[in-house]
């Protein structure tokens, strides 16, 4: 394994851990990240509802439940993101509850701005645009692919908005919410089976 991805896997949290720093960061004011802005807080507390809504009713297809029952190699997932990410909170739960189906994926979240270096090996079009996803086969260490930030149709609704608009503003952040709500996790678990 890539020795900056193994650094990483040392300052990384579970879920529970994952949820239950942002949970306590939000107490006090504060979120992850450099950023500790009015703003990236307020998306926080979004995000924290949002991540409370989702953990209860995200469910893995039937479909792609039998296909993770079906691994036989052992895999870890390692998710970069930010607890103010309004992706990350659409996706981190589905991914979740995939690797929950699964005995053979052991899920790590690792934060953007405290790993940089892991970042900056799965850019965006040369952004640190998260959530990603991070597949390595366990065994051999060898990273078989990433997924994110945003699952096909999420990624063409704001580049099509940004287009027609020149920006991706608030009512850009309201559809995309929108069009999560309406795919119920169903296209970031097709996405990611793929890769597999």
């Amino acid at each position: 394994m890539n020795s900056i991805i193994k650094e990483s896997l040392e300052r990384s949290f579970s879920y529970e851990e994952y949820r239950n720093l942002l949970t306590n960061l939000l107490k006090v004011g504060k979120t992850t990240g450099n950023d500790q802005s009015d703003a990236m807080i307020h998306y926080a507390e979004l995000n924290e509802a949002r991540l409370h809504r989702l953990d209860k009713t995200m469910q893995v297809t039937d479909e792609v439940q039998l296909k993770l029952e079906q691994l036989t190699k052992e895999y870890l997932w390692l998710v970069i993101s930010e607890g103010w990410c309004g992706d990350a909170a659409q996706i981190l739960p589905i991914i979740n509850k995939m690797a929950l189906v699964s005995d053979t994926i052991e899920l790590r979240i690792i934060l953007r701005d405290d790993n940089e270096e892991v970042m900056n090996m799965f850019l965006t079009n040369g952004t640190k645009s998260i959530p990603k996803l991070i597949i390595i086969d366990k065994e051999s260490g060898e990273v078989i692919g990433d997924f994110g930030p945003r699952p096909q149709g999420a990624k063409q609704l704001i580049l099509d908005y940004k287009a027609a608009h020149g920006v991706v503003d608030e009512t850009a952040k309201i559809e995309l919410q929108k069009w999560y709500l309406h795919d119920k996790g169903i296209s970031t678990q097709n996405e990611i089976m793929e890769l597999m």
